[in-house]
């Protein structure tokens, strides 16, 4: 929310000292507000993609088990586990869910 970004659009990090613990410590009992309308986190783009996706897991996975059988079967496997290879923070998932999500849609017609 607070960096800056260099002239490729990737974040720039910034160094913090020892006071940020006190913020840290903060944000750990304002837990209870996650994914409620005061989670100011939860507005963020990154976040928004992550919501997407799991709507997009969800309802490709019910197509798949739905006409799951010995044949699709290993495909099937391989569509569920693309998520997982999203990893990372800022540009670095970015790039990671935009090969994620070219995967699968290749799955999703696969199986």
């Amino acid at each position: 929310l607070l960096s800056k970004k260099d002239d490729k659009g990737h974040l720039i990090k910034r160094k913090f000292g020892p006071s940020m613990l006190t913020g840290f410590k903060l944000l750990a009992k304002l837990k209870g507000l996650r994914g409620t309308a005061f989670d100011i986190f939860g507005r963020t783009a990154e976040r928004q993609t992550e919501r997407r996706w799991i709507g997009q897991y969800r309802t490709g996975m019910q197509a798949t088990v739905a006409k799951l059988n010995a044949a699709n079967h290993g495909a099937a496997v391989e569509l569920a586990r693309i998520p997982e290879s999203i990893k990372g923070f800022g540009h670095v998932k970015e790039h990671n869910e935009r090969a994620a999500h070219k995967l699968w849609e290749k799955a999703l017609q696969a199986v």
